[in-house]
Parts: C-alpha cells; sequence; structure tokens
C-alpha cells in the first residue's frame, strides 16, 4: 500500500465513535475486494464520499475510531476507495491491527480535532508529523513503530510474512 512514507490529501473529517458499521455497512459483507467494497464506503452516514474521495485523500477521526466490529471489511474498503491514511485521536484497537495487517497506514495525533473538512494534509509517518498546509500549521503524531512500519510499508502483514520467508 504504502511505497512512501509521505501521504498528501485533502481531509475528510468525522467525529468521535466511527464504527465500522459506519465505514462499511453490514449489508455489504457480501463483498471481500477492496474494489467492490469502495462502492459502499461509508455509504449510510455519508453517501456522497464515494463520489468525492480522490486517491490519496485522507480520512480524519476523533476519539476511539473503527470500534464495533472486528470485521477487515472496513479497512478493506478505505483502501479500495483510495484513502492513504487514517488519522484520529484514538482507534479501536482491533481496528488498527486489522488495518496494520492489511497495509493501511493509521496515525494518532491528540490535534486531530484541529484539522477542518477539506483541509490539505501532508502526513509524514517516519517524522511523526501532520501538516496542515491549510491552515500552515503543524501537528505531532504517535509515530507507528519501526516494525509496524515495515508491515505497512510491504502492504500488510500476508505480504510482508512472504517477502521475509522469501528473501
Amino acid at each position: 500500500m504504502a511505497s512512501s512514507n509521505i501521504f498528501q490529501g485533502k481531509a475528510f473529517k468525522f467525529g468521535d465513535d466511527i464504527d465500522t458499521d459506519a465505514i462499511i455497512s453490514g449489508t455489504c459483507l457480501i463483498y471481500n475486494t477492496p474494489e467492490e467494497l469502495s462502492k459502499y464506503t461509508f455509504c449510510g452516514v455519508r453517501p456522497d464520499f464515494v463520489s468525492l474521495v480522490k486517491p490519496g485523500d485522507i480520512v480524519v477521526g476523533g476519539n476511539n475510531f473503527g470500534c464495533g466490529s472486528s470485521r477487515e471489511h472496513a479497512p478493506l474498503a478505505l483502501i479500495g476507495s483510495g484513502v492513504s491514511c487514517v488519522i484520529a485521536k484514538s482507534f479501536a484497537r482491533i481496528f488498527f491491527r486489522n488495518s496494520i495487517n492489511i497495509g493501511l497506514p493509521l496515525i494518532e495525533c491528540t490535534d486531530a480535532d484541529k484539522i477542518s473538512e477539506s483541509d490539505l494534509l501532508e502526513v509524514n509517518l517516519s517524522a511523526g508529523t501532520v501538516k496542515n498546509l491549510t491552515k500552515k500549521e503543524e501537528y505531532k503524531s504517535t509515530p507507528l513503530p519501526d516494525f509496524l512500519m515495515e508491515i505497512v510499508n510491504d502492504g500488510g502483514l500476508v505480504k510482508h510474512v512472504r517477502q521475509e520467508i522469501f528473501e
């Protein structure tokens, strides 16, 4: 998923406690690929998301982003939609693990609430920074540990393990 540790895109802002059913409705669980799931990302809470999101854009949430069911469909839908990463004040632990396992970068940032809808952001995973280019502000984030960065950079856990075994 991530060939670089720097992402730039427009912010799509959500609040606290965005659960996996809000990201991808339980009625869409018949689909299993990022491409299929992407057509229904946030369809129940923000029907215009699919028509507005562009590759590289960034989802921004509040506290407890990804709570609810432990399905991998939610981060898969985000990847299929072209979302480069998700910034939130905090993540539900199972969503965090599922996202890393499939190669979706997550950034914990206590200043996520300072980001507004449509702000242009630049995220540097390695430096642990989020630059708000619209507001000319910079926020610190909690960088992922090196071993998790390796998994994300390799495109997820399965690809990472294959690379480790066959390298």
